[in-house]
This record gives C-alpha cells, structure tokens and sequence, in this order.
C-alpha cells in the first residue's frame, strides 16, 4: 500500500493489516501511518468468511467452522429427533443445513488427527439424534449407538473423507492454471527451512491414497480435461 504522492490512495475502509510468517514473534503489533490514516497491525482477521491468521494455522476457522455447525445443529435438534419426519428427510436437512456451515472453505484445510476426531464428534451427534437408540440384544435396554454401527447406517461419506474429496478437487483445478500462476507453485512447491512443513501437495498425494487412487500423477490427470478434470 502506497501514499498519494505515487498515484495511490489509502481506502478508508481498510483499518488493518497482516503479516504471514511462520516466525512467532511476526505478529507483535505495529501501526503503520499513510498520510492521516493509520493501519493497525493484527495476528487474524476475516476474509470472505473465512479466519486467517498470521502463522497460516487453519486450527481457528476449523474451531470456528464447528461452531458454526454447532449453532446450525441446535436450532434443528428437535426437527432431527421428531417421529414425524423420515430419516431420509432428516439425512437431507443435515446435508442442507448444517454441513454446509462446518464445510465451508474447507478444500484448503490441513487437518490434524485432533481436528479429525472434531469433526466426526459433531457428524457422530447429529446422526445419533437423526436415527435414535437402539434396544441392546443382551441387557434389552436402550443406548446409544456406537460410532462404527452410525457408520453402517449412514450410507454416505463422513465428514473427513468429504474434505479430502474437496482438497483433490481443488487441487485438480490449481493444476489445470498452469506453472505460471502463483498458487499453482504453491501447491508443487516445496518450502525449505527448520520447521517441517507439509506442503499442499503433499496433501494431494496422501488424499488420492486414501480415496484408492494413489500411484497416479494426479498433476498429469488434472491438466488432461478429459481425464482428470473431474478430480
């Protein structure tokens, strides 16, 4: 951002600014003054509803992305639990409303196991609530069901694997872009320094492994239309 004297001037509307460094000490506070306007120095901000940080940790829009859901989820809870409803309908009301929220952006996301396990928490609460107890056979009681019995039930992909479908997705349309793009070299790049780093990638490869598909040059596929543009 410049001053006025070399043809630009200073939107008003903009307040702040990020620096992105993976040093900690980056993002201590400093103003920047243009002119009359001042330009506050900040560790996260949002972005076309998406939570940016200074450090590049995805940790605070995934938190934020749950919550978000969790919000979606209690507003609905009673329309999910009501006998009046099929469990098809309400497989598609958790499909509309509430995955949306938790998903939203999330075809750049690096998750952790801990992030994982996040995820599935909410998933495995919703689908309790959408298909209810079941009577155990031995003490003929009613319970909860375990996670691998909502894995039977529910036919369609969890959580987890949808973001890695969405992360092959947006990497096969990175990969159409080009060399000369800049996010296409983010993506085959590989950043050196002391702090292990898993590039975007890296990602792809250990995603297309997961969803059967790995050995494949998925850059080859997603640059050839015809064969892997649906990536």
């Amino acid at each position: 951002m410049a001053s006025k004297e070399i043809g630009l001037e200073v939107n008003a509307n903009k307040t702040k600014y990020m620096v992105m460094h993976q040093d900690q000490n980056a993002g201590q506070s400093h103003s920047i003054r243009i002119d009359n306007s001042s330009l506050e120095r900040v560790e996260e901000f949002k972005y076309l509803e998406t939570t940016l940080t200074n450090q590049n940790f995805f940790q605070v829009e995934i938190k934020s992305r749950l919550k978000s859901g969790n919000a979606c989820y209690h507003s609905v809870q009673n329309i999910l639990s009501s006998s009046l409803l099929s469990k098809n309908l309400k497989i598609k009301i958790y499909r509309t409303i509430i995955l949306p929220a938790v998903l939203y952006g999330c075809g750049t996301w690096s998750l952790t196991m801990r992030e994982e396990c996040r995820l599935r928490v909410l998933e495995n609460r919703v689908l309790r609530r959408i298909f209810g107890p079941k009577r155990d056979e031995v003490t003929r009681e009613w319970r909860k069901l375990h996670n691998e019995e909502l894995d039977d039930v529910y036919s369609s992909l969890n959580t987890v694997h949808v973001i890695k479908l969405r992360r092959i997705r947006w990497a096969g349309h990175v990969a159409c872009m080009g060399a000369t793009r800049g996010v296409y070299r983010v993506l085959v790049g590989k950043p050196e320094g002391k702090r292990l780093y898993r590039g975007p990638g890296v990602y792809g490869k250990m995603d297309l492994q997961e969803v059967g598909c790995g050995g494949m040059d998925w850059i080859e596929l997603a640059q050839d239309r015809y064969g892997g543009g649906n990536l």
